[in-house]
């Protein structure tokens, strides 16, 4: 109320001597200043000398009034309206504040969820449902004595041309062809159909039936890849590439075909970079040859990612593309948008539903092993595998583990799960240590 009534007080003496001023302002504007006279000239200093005074005791006797009225002194009252000029600021930069950070951050944190939604829509992938295993049909039982043929021979030199096991065993009409190499195991398929198609089995015509197989894989390795390429609309891609993308078609991740898993996050890059205004075109090719290196041979050294980005260098892929391949697994800095935007499209590709299928009993043997492994750690009462697997949850003894220790047991867990397990996409670590106490009151 005493601001209220300064504020009031010193309204009215802003009038009363604006009305002064006025009235010395016509006063000045009635005289006449041509002649020059040295006296006028002195007689209107003292005026006006006079009536700066006077506004002096009019503001003096005013300051001194406001203070009896209002009960406070000059530090009181300076301090007073101080607080009430923070206070209106801070109301009005805390209204500031949420128009200008909250309200565009929920509004690209909205935007970013719709591109990401409509670019996951988009993409109408199939489940992938591939076995990493392969098996052949054979017309009857008596066809697995002939594979084997006179104590053995056949099944050696089979064995030992395309380098592949061949497993025979009691399954009915089945036989099972075991090797690293998925592409071995693919021409080793050919050529035991034809074996089987032909009838003769022995060691020439094994070694005859894989030649044809290998030329008939090298056109298959070439057509998937520039079956690939057609299908993203791309242009100037090395031969060598072409073949390494076709021999992507015969490799599997968590038996997710990776040439199909390549083309999907290529179709997600594009999109999410029209969206945010990047070249589509270097997205989609960042994409496409982010996982090259799995089909590179260990001729080159180092992952498979910094193994792409050589072979990409080596055949003039662009600074951007090279640098997204080579960053997508974090390996070296990223320098463009680009290699963000191949990292998110990964993770999409990977971690959507349907992507990589997985057994039950799969999928119940990762989260034994996940909550067996969190167990082996001192300290641990308790773990819970959540989100089918996705998330461990560790609880630890508050007595015993104290806070810099269950920081430390976090990131001890997430290394032996590197080090040890095998898993898609990524598993969080989540150490729990709190404490509770209860009594009851009787």
């Amino acid at each position: 109320m005493g601001i209220a009534l300064a504020a009031a007080l010193l309204g009215a003496a802003a009038v009363i001597l604006a009305l002064k001023y006025g009235h010395w302002k016509g006063a000045n504007r009635g005289g006449d200043f041509s002649e020059g006279s040295s006296d006028e000239v002195r007689r209107r200093i003292d005026r006006v000398r006079n009536m700066q005074q006077e506004v002096e005791d009019y503001r003096a006797t005013l300051e001194k009034r406001l203070l009896e009225i209002s009960g406070m002194t000059v530090e009181t009252a300076r301090q007073e309206l101080i607080d009430q000029m923070k206070e209106n600021s801070d109301d009005y930069l805390e209204e500031l504040r949420h128009e200008l950070l909250d309200v565009p951050e929920a509004r690209l944190e909205a935007r970013a969820r719709a591109v990401l939604l409509a670019a996951m829509q988009r993409v109408g992938s199939t489940p992938m449902t591939e076995e990493t295993s392969t098996t052949v049909a054979l017309p009857n039982d008596e066809m697995k004595g002939r594979l084997i043929g006179r104590e053995g021979r056949n099944i050696r030199s089979f064995e030992s041309v395309t380098g592949v096991s061949l497993l025979i065993d009691e399954t009915p009409d089945t036989v099972l062809l075991s090797g690293f190499d998925p592409v071995r195991r693919e021409i080793a398929r050919v050529a035991l159909e034809a074996l089987i198609k032909d009838g003769r089995i022995h060691p020439a015509s094994i070694e005859e039936k894989h030649a044809e197989a290998m030329r008939e894989m090298d056109k298959a390795v070439i057509s998937l890849g520039e079956e690939a390429i057609r299908k993203l609309r791309l242009s100037s891609v090395h031969p060598e590439i072409v073949t390494l993308l076709g021999k992507l078609h015969f490799r599997h991740s968590f038996s997710q075909n990776t040439l199909d898993h390549s083309v999907e996050v290529a179709f997600l890059c594009s999109l999410l970079a029209s969206e945010i205004g990047f070249d589509p075109v270097l997205a989609k090719r960042a994409g496409l040859f982010h996982d090259l290196g799995k089909a590179i041979d260990h001729e080159f050294e180092g992952s498979h990612a910094s193994a792409a980005a050589k072979i990409l260098r080596h055949h003039g892929e662009t600074a951007e593309v090279i640098n997204a391949v080579a960053a997508s697994h974090e390996e070296v800095d990223a320098e463009s948008p680009y290699a963000g935007l191949v990292m998110l499209a990964d993770s999409i590709s990977a971690s959507r539903p349907g992507a990589r299928a997985d057994s039950t009993e799969g999928y119940i043997q990762r989260v034994r092993s996940l909550e067996s492994l969190s167990r082996g750690f001192e300290g641990v009462k308790d773990c819970y595998a959540l989100q089918a697997g996705r998330e461990i949850r560790v609880i630890v003894d508050p007595e015993n583990v104290p806070d810099d220790q269950a920081k430390r047991l976090a990131l001890q867990i997430r290394n032996r799960i590197e080090n040890e397990l095998q898993y898609p996409s990524t598993i969080k670590v989540t150490v729990i240590r709190e404490s509770r106490f209860s009594e009851t009151a009787k």
